[in-house]
């Protein structure tokens, strides 16, 4: 407004709202009296707003006294928040719609002005500026920052900037902060609404101006990250939260709406931070049971995740345990593999928590399909310590639940995964989709055997199961299954059909990065080389290989299976030194998983028939499995110091593997091989 005003000049009469124009007669006396130093004002105005009942009838009467002053005027209103009076407040309204040609009206507010706004916008005769459209940006902060004194690195400026939400004040306020000295050693300055500056401004500027009512429930709403009416109404156990939320926005206490319908709001970050360091000073003892009238909220109306965070925050160990049941599956199958393990670092400690056997089951699976083999085997020994009775809430057993576990991981050979996997059958929920996965486990037992004849058909049934249950990744990978048992009649016509579908399958559904696609993508490389087409073959392979760092002995069936297609392939395709690295992690499963029918003597065979090949120079074909989970980190902006902690190896590690993978791409250095992997499509195990 002042930089407005600045601009244009003496042309500008300047009003200063406060308590005392909340009386017509005095707000336009006043506005009267800065015009008539701009230019005269028929004086007689002034006696007729002192007359007794001035109100809104006079404001015409106004504007033709006022006309006079030329040229035409802006008039600007600051601090109009003040102006509480109904009459007063018409009276603007008034004005602003009979402003004499040429002439603007200003007004600055914390609050909503009730004008006539949708008339206004509808002429195109208003221009609203919101505190959005002041809030600033990366340059602007910077330059405040450097004003006050303050000199910030462009991570700082980002952060505050992210705390402030781009609030001028805020920021100014932060630099005072900066300035004070209240700094951490260890980890720098953090800025929080709780600061003492910024929460002296909060609480003159804001709760000062509130009733103590609306003060209790900014405060004890403080622990939702979002907020609707009636779920206010329920963390409070009363009605009219609606009406509050919109009241508080509409006079701008820092609340803000999420959508257009106004159902949804935030707190400002900086309030929401004040808010709850009231709570803990206030009413620590009320926390729990906000959270927990939060959780059970926020599970009622069917938004689980939210649900999950409160429960959380109440110790409520049971509907948290209930409630990851629920989601970990389908939440890490829509790869939000972070969440998942989130939730299940949280749970960790917790193994009397209603269902935790269950989710132990499935986070051991998750890990093992995540290529974390000794992850797997502790939340395993987590699974098989807790209670084997009970029945899961879709009605599967827990007895069936851990037998479908140690099917998966094959821990004691192939006839016991055979009778895990019938157990599992009969005692899981018909409407289970992890049935189909059971019957398919059941199928390649009698595979893993030779005994192609009981095989086939189970495998079919399985197809057919998982295809209607929507399974699509086990879908194509018991096709891949299929090429094997095709393959053994030395039917290559069907092992091409069958390969090609499992691809299409894993192509169309962007399915490439699962643990499952990788017998896929070994068997397409397979058919494609047998057909001659060395490219596609190629191609495949790089797909396959890219899967490498997650076949572990977690899950040493089709892992080795994949493993030892693939190590054809190579061989097929003239490269030695590659097979000769894929069957070396296929030893080191069968180190851990000795029992696994007829593929470690296929194993066998395969290392024989290497013996014999030509040996050539290594390439990039022999990398490793943890050489190839390396490749993907080295494009990144992380140390070998970060990516031995991400991998949890030490710095020397992840220099030695380095330096060994740069040897096999041919390259010098690291950015080298990351243009390297790039070229060789190794850059997104």
């Amino acid at each position: 407004m002042s930089q407005w005003a600045e601009r244009i000049g003496s042309r500008a009469a300047w009003l200063s709202c406060d308590d005392g124009d909340n009386d017509p007669v005095v707000l336009l006396s006043a506005l009267a009296v800065a015009l008539d130093r701009i230019g005269r004002v028929d004086p007689s105005i002034f006696s007729a707003l002192a007359s007794a009942g001035a109100d809104i009838t006079v404001v015409p009467r106004f504007v033709s006294a006022v006309a006079s002053v030329q040229p035409p005027v802006t008039v600007l209103l600051d601090q109009a928040e003040a102006v509480t009076n109904r009459q007063c407040l018409n009276t603007i309204a008034e004005f602003a719609l009979r402003l004499p040609p040429g002439w603007q009206l200003g007004l600055a507010s914390r609050t909503v002005v009730p004008l006539p706004t949708a008339r206004l916008r509808a002429q195109g005769g208003i221009l609203e500026v919101t505190a959005d459209d002041l809030s600033m940006g990366p340059r602007e902060a910077d330059s405040l920052l450097k004003g006050a004194g303050v000199e910030a690195d462009e991570a700082s400026v980002r952060d505050l900037l992210q705390r402030t939400e781009g609030w001028p004040a805020g920021l100014y306020i932060a630099a005072l902060a900066i300035k004070s000295g209240s700094r951490n050693s260890d980890v720098g300055f953090t800025f929080t609404g709780d600061d003492v500056y910024m929460g002296d401004y909060l609480r003159s500027e804001l709760l000062d101006r509130i009733s103590g009512a609306e003060a209790s429930f900014l405060i004890r709403t403080s622990v939702l990250d979002r907020m609707c009416g009636s779920l206010c109404d329920a963390i409070l156990e009363e009605t009219g939260s609606t009406a509050v939320l919109e009241q508080m926005e509409a006079r701008n206490l820092l609340v803000i709406p999420l959508d257009r319908h106004r159902e949804w709001y935030r707190y400002h970050h900086l309030l929401r931070d004040l808010m709850r360091a009231e709570l803990r000073r206030r009413e620590p003892d009320l926390i729990q049971d906000l959270n927990f009238r939060a959780a059970a909220w926020f599970e009622a109306n069917a938004m689980p995740e939210a649900a999950i965070d409160h429960a959380q925050a109440a110790g409520d160990y049971d509907r948290v345990a209930r409630l990851i049941l629920e989601l970990q599956q389908p939440v890490w199958a829509s790869g939000r593999v972070e969440t998942v393990l989130r939730w299940m670092d949280w749970l960790r400690d917790i193994p009397s928590a209603e269902y935790y056997g269950a989710i132990a089951v499935h986070g051991s699976l998750i890990f093992a399909l995540l290529g974390q083999p000794a992850e797997a085997e502790r939340w395993a020994a987590a699974a098989e310590r807790a209670s084997p009775g009970g029945v899961l809430p879709d009605g599967s057993t827990m007895e069936a639940t851990l037998a479908y576990l140690r099917a998966i991981l094959c821990r004691t050979g192939i006839g016991e995964m055979r009778r895990d996997a019938r157990i599992a059958w009969e005692g899981l929920s018909p409407a289970s989709p992890y049935r189909a996965t059971m019957l398919y486990t059941e199928g390649i037992s009698y595979l893993l055997e030779g005994d192609l004849a009981r095989a086939e058909p189970i495998l079919a049934r399985a197809l057919d199961l998982a295809t209607q249950a929507g399974s699509l990744p086990l879908a194509g990978m018991i096709l891949a299954e299929q090429c094997g048992v095709a393959a053994e009649r030395d039917d290559w016509p069907e092992v091409t059909t069958l390969a090609r579908r499992a691809a299409t399958i894993v192509e169309t559904g962007h399915f490439g990065d699962y643990w499952t696609s990788a017998l896929v993508y070994a068997w397409a490389s397979r058919a494609s080389a047998y057909q001659g087409d060395v490219g596609q073959a190629r191609f495949y392979l790089g797909r396959a290989s890219r899967l490498r760092p997650l076949l572990t002995y977690a899950l040493p069936v089709v892992s080795v299976q994949a493993l030892l297609e693939m190590t054809r392939s190579y061989i097929a395709l003239a490269d030695p030194e590659g097979a000769a690295a894929v069957l070396a992690q296929v030893h080191d499963i069968l180190q851990q998983r000795p029992d696994l029918g007829v593929l470690p003597e296929l194993a066998g065979q395969l290392q024989a028939s290497l013996a014999t090949a030509n040996a050539r120079a290594v390439g990039a074909s022999s990398l490793t499995a943890a050489e190839l989970r390396l490749l993907p980190l080295l494009a990144t902006h992380l140390s070998y110091q970060e990516i031995g902690e991400r991998l949890f190896v030490s710095k020397n590690t992840v220099k030695t593997q380095a330096y060994s993978a740069y040897r096999k791409l041919r390259v010098s250095s690291r950015s080298e091989a990351v243009v390297r992997t790039r070229e060789l499509g190794l850059d997104a195990v």
